[in-house]
């Protein structure tokens, strides 16, 4: 069995999807400020792109915890299974 090491992404892409992230929030967040609606309705708007970016973590990290148990349990199984073979005789007959 040979051990898989992590995918590792590359620091251009870290940087790519923080810039992303921290520009459709503060463009988003310009927008709602500068909207010309009462200040309840702006703070109606900015509790739904909180809520709405919270809520995106929290789907992103369960949705990683998810992925990452079912490859711990595929890995685990694999190692079931070729215990079993390395000790099986196909010369024995039982």
């Amino acid at each position: 069995m040979q051990p898989t090491s992590p995918q590792k992404d590359s620091t251009a892409w870290i940087i790519q999807t923080w810039a992303a992230f921290a520009l459709s929030v503060s463009m988003t967040t310009f927008g709602i400020v500068n909207l010309p609606v009462d200040n309840w309705v702006k703070g109606f708007m900015g509790m739904g792109l909180a809520f709405s970016v919270g809520s995106t973590f929290t789907l992103a990290k369960t949705t990683r915890d998810l992925h990452e148990a079912r490859k711990l349990t595929a890995r685990i199984d694999e190692a079931k299974v070729e215990k079993l073979l390395s000790q099986h005789d196909p010369l024995t007959f039982k």
